[in-house]
């Protein structure tokens, strides 16, 4: 094994390149802190691309009692839509009212509910739901989302899909989030601003040492050695893996690995909102309009005992998936409707709640002193991914008296400098630069890479002047930025984490991309041969 790198001494080293990993670098940096992370994959590989892929509150918390973190949550929705409308945008979810609706007996919520109206028997009353969403309307200091609103299903065509039966539903806002855009942009941008970021690059040992911390790394161009004056470990479902293997520590706290597994189908509506539905075993989920031609099914909870790596949307959650939409569709929804399934375990803090639904979805961090500080980065939701960083540089700031004071609120990520409401006319301006974009093609860039997609098109005034055309409209210059960029490597990271560009290519477009990648990665680099 090969001597990669001796790192001088950085501020912070992270391991982790999810999204609270890379979120706390790009934060540090900016504060003038140096900092180091290293990923054992890719960017977002793990639970980052696996979300149900929204900004939102988390109406269902309401029922636990999570208030503060549901305002932190609501909060952020509007703050982050304006630090990344190409990535982010506002959705309106419909929400079908039905007698069958039901709490799951051990919300506080529930519990209360059945004291005070036992004749109920668990049921949701409408009143009840819409003071829900009262609270979720004003608890948040909402300005640019628009408020709820009743529907009268008979009539509006949110209505038409869904069985006869539902007559009356609530409409309410959240947001949609590319999520692993999101990781590798956060990514970027810390890197941009001075931050080390290594992938495929695992973290083997860490050791307190001479005041600081001593850190060894395996990667592509072998072993390395890195010290670091504090070690955040944000390490998702493996979290705990790295305090006991890599850092050799006894812990005190620990981690519910729950699984939440999605289907993508096809198209099943002609409309641009998302459906939340309520089962009768008290669950909920979500059908959301994918990727412009498909529909998104998400998720469940089930206890994950397995190896993280090893998550996978089994056939039981698929069929529970089809099962439960089919109690609000009016045509049924079957496994051969289904194109794509994927699954990610959420490292929820073990706080002994009775069931996964139940866990707490709040973060925890946790601050070892016994030496140079360790920080334990603990659950999380993607929502308050930036608050979370900023918790963690406070949780940090006694250790760095000199870093700068909280910046991010609001900055924008790259390719996000344009207004929040401004993606139309972007688009346009794209489209009347270079004409030879279909409509879909235009706006697949605008919602990838914002005002950067001019930069990737150039002066191109063809689609040969691209280079390569891979197919489903991804071309050579696309691929080169991403690897150049974004830290991408193989055909996976663009077709499924930088993109859904997966669900439209065919095998063999996928490994010619593949073999191309290596190929371009070898002669910018020979000696990785």
């Amino acid at each position: 094994m090969t001597d990669a790198q001796t790192g001088v001494a950085s501020d912070l080293f992270i391991i982790g390149g999810g999204i609270n990993g890379c979120g706390i670098a790009r934060d540090a940096t900016g504060r003038g802190l140096t900092v180091t992370l290293a990923e054992q994959a890719d960017l977002a590989q793990g639970t980052s691309s696996a979300s149900t892929k929204l900004f939102h509150g988390g109406l269902r918390y309401l029922e636990y009692f999570e208030f503060r973190l549901v305002r932190e949550a609501l909060e952020e929705r509007e703050t982050l839509l304006v630090a990344m409308p190409h990535i982010s945008w506002p959705m309106r979810f419909v929400l079908p009212l039905s007698p069958d609706m039901r709490f799951e007996s051990d919300t506080p919520t529930s519990r209360l509910l059945g004291w005070v109206m036992p004749w109920a028997k668990g049921r949701r009353p409408d009143w009840l739901i819409r003071l829900g969403l009262f609270l979720y309307d004003t608890m948040g200091g909402r300005k640019i989302l628009p408020a709820t609103r009743t529907l009268d299903l008979t009539r509006d065509p949110a209505g038409r899909p869904l069985k006869p039966g539902f007559r009356k539903a609530f409409e309410y806002s959240d947001c949609w989030v590319e999520d692993s855009r999101l990781v590798a942009l956060n990514a970027r941008d810390a890197a941009q601003r001075g931050a080390h970021i290594l992938t495929r690059t695992r973290v083997v040992a860490a050791e307190r040492r001479d005041g600081l911390w001593h850190i060894t790394t395996e990667g592509p161009q072998g072993q390395g050695h890195y010290q670091a004056r504090a070690l955040v470990n944000a390490g998702g479902p493996w979290v705990m893996d790295v305090i006991r293997n890599v850092a050799h520590i006894n812990p005190t706290e620990g981690v519910r690995l729950v699984r939440g597994s999605h289907i993508v189908t096809k198209k099943l509506f002609n409309h641009d909102r998302c459906y939340f539905f309520q089962g009768s075993d008290g669950r909920i989920i979500f059908a959301i309009p994918y990727e412009q031609d498909f529909t998104l099914i998400g998720t469940t909870d089930k206890d994950h005992q397995s190896a993280p790596s090893d998550a996978r949307c089994t056939d039981e959650e698929r069929d529970y998936l089809l099962a439960f939409a089919n109690q609000y569709f009016a045509k049924a929804v079957s496994k051969d409707d289904v194109v794509w399934t994927y699954s990610g375990v959420r490292p929820l803090y073990n706080d002994g709640a009775k069931s996964a639904t139940a866990a707490t979805r709040d973060y925890v961090l946790k601050l070892d002193q016994n030496g140079p500080p360790l920080l334990n980065v603990f659950g999380g939701k993607i929502t308050t991914y930036r608050r979370l960083a900023e918790s963690a540089l406070a949780k940090l700031a006694p250790f760095f008296p000199k870093a700068q004071p909280a910046w991010t609120a609001r900055v924008a990520l790259p390719g996000g400098d344009f207004p929040h409401d401004g993606v139309a006319a972007l688009t346009s301006r794209l489209k009347t630069q270079h004409p030879f974009l279909t409509d879909y093609w235009a706006a697949r860039l605008v919602r990838a890479y914002g005002t950067e997609a001019a930069q990737i098109l150039g002066t191109a005034t063809s689609p040969e002047a691209l280079g390569q055309d891979f197919g489903a409209t991804l071309t050579e210059a696309e691929v080169r930025w991403l690897m150049a960029q974004e830290f991408a490597l193989s055909a996976a990271d663009i077709v499924w984490r930088r993109s859904k560009l997966g669900l439209r290519m065919t095998a063999d477009q996928i490994e010619r991309l593949d073999r191309f990648m290596a190929d371009a990665a070898r002669a910018v680099s020979p000696a990785a041969e």
